[in-house]
């Protein structure tokens, strides 16, 4: 727990699981607002929530620049544990957010 608590840790699980949410929702909107895009046909907005959501959930990219950004193998370690935690909560959020949110399918 105490790994998880540290400024290294706690910045990628915040960058990765709100970061993600705002930056996705944030950029989808403002695309929409401004004429850019539209939303696919049975498309709403919470389904592109649970998809930022899910955004959050990043292996290789982060854990790549991690280890090119410490050369400290502590704070390596530490990155690590941030990405991992962040793609869980990520991951089943996501998830709870789409199984809420989509439409039941029929058998």
């Amino acid at each position: 727990f105490k790994t998880m608590v540290n400024p290294i840790s706690l910045g990628i699980i915040l960058g990765l699981v709100i970061g993600k949410q705002l930056g996705v929702g944030s950029m989808v909107w403002a695309a929409v607002k401004l004429g850019w895009a539209e939303l696919p046909k049975g498309v709403r907005w919470p389904h592109l929530y649970g998809a930022g959501c899910l955004a959050g959930v990043g292996f290789t990219m982060s854990l790549f620049i991690s280890e090119l950004a410490f050369t400290d193998d502590l704070l390596v370690d530490e990155a690590k544990i941030g990405i991992l935690v962040a793609s869980l909560i990520s991951g089943v959020w996501g998830y709870l957010v789409l199984m809420v949110t989509l439409p039941k399918a029929e058998n």
